[in-house]
């Protein structure tokens, strides 16, 4: 399934579970389904929202937005955070009252059969949305499917709540049960906030980067001499990169123009074709010869060092200014 598919189904599913939500609160007048309810109600606006930013995301690069409208992902990723939040301080609302106004459960049995239908959909839901986000690099996907994970837990606890309320008679076991479920999606919501924030500043990505080098370190050329100010960031599905790479100092540009041409490929092989890759080329000076591979070039001052060759560091790519190597034998 597409990604927009599996967000309009989300969105259908979504609120048939409430219904069934609502109807299971109706029958028994639990505080805990209510919250649970309530939580719903977030499920689908944030589903409806999140479908139209994937739509959105997959538009191409326009004048206006020239690096595509994938970002609008992230804000939705934000905005369903902030409903999810909205929704525990609305639950707290409901659920507080009723430790001095305990009302008695009725028709138990009925509510969690119902409860536990739509706990059931709600978990193949999430699941199948978090599979198809990871696999499209879609965080609005991933965001939803989290949220409605977030939600069978809050299922579970009420289901476990009324199980006691039921054997044991303490009705204020309810109420305690949505303040549970309250503290527990207002840390996920929380969480999703900081996430999408995170990805909005375009946060470096550590995973990413690791990637990038890990790619550049299998496919590594004799030429490619260091490697240094890299940068990425994603804009939804699509990746953009940028670096500096340390080229020999004897090399004309239809040389230099393979080399970066040669980059590009290796990354774009695997990191998409959509990927933007931005490589600028830099000079090598004296100090870095121990450790260039070329061995017939004549302006070379150094002989090849033992080290030389050695992978690229993350730690090394990332720094905005080359730093030389230690090596034994610089000289």
């Amino acid at each position: 399934m597409t990604k927009i598919q599996v967000m309009i189904l989300a969105v259908i599913m979504g609120a048939l579970l409430m219904a069934l939500k609502f109807g299971a609160f109706l029958l028994t007048g639990s505080a805990g389904i209510l919250s649970d309810a309530l939580e719903s109600i977030i499920n689908v606006a944030a589903s409806g929202f999140a479908l139209y930013s994937v739509y959105l995301s997959t538009q191409p690069p326009d004048a206006n937005h020239p690096y595509g409208h994938g970002k609008v992902e992230y804000f939705s990723a934000g905005f369903e955070g902030a409903l999810i939040v909205l929704a525990a301080g609305a639950i707290l609302f409901q659920a507080v009252p009723r430790f001095f106004d305990p009302r008695p459960l009725v028709h138990l049995g009925n509510g969690m059969l119902l409860l536990a239908g739509a706990t059931a959909l709600n978990l193949a839901l999430g699941l199948l949305l978090i599979q198809t986000g990871k696999r499209n690099n879609s965080l609005a996907l991933t965001a939803d499917g989290k949220h409605l994970l977030t939600d069978v837990v809050t299922s579970l606890g009420v289901l476990g709540g009324l199980i006691l309320v039921h054997f044991t008679g303490l009705v204020w076991l309810d109420p305690l049960v949505a303040c549970l479920v309250a503290a527990n999606i207002l840390y996920a919501g929380s969480k999703l906030l900081r996430e999408s924030t995170g990805r909005l500043m375009d946060e470096a990505d550590p995973e990413l980067l690791e990637h990038i080098v890990e790619v550049l370190n299998a496919h590594r050329r004799p030429e490619w001499i260091h490697v240094h100010h890299l940068r990425a960031r994603r804009y939804g599905p699509n990746v953009h990169v940028d670096l500096h790479v340390m080229l020999p100092r004897t090399y004309d540009l239809t040389q230099t123009h393979q080399a970066v041409k040669d980059i590009e490929q290796v990354l774009k092989a695997d990191l998409g074709p959509e990927a933007e890759i931005i490589v600028h080329p830099d000079p090598c000076t004296d100090p870095w010869c121990p450790i260039c591979r070329i061995p017939d070039c004549h302006k070379r001052s150094a002989p090849i060092s033992e080290n030389a060759g050695q992978s690229f560091s993350l730690h090394e790519a990332r720094q905005a200014q080359p730093e030389l190597p230690e090596l034994k034998e610089l000289y």
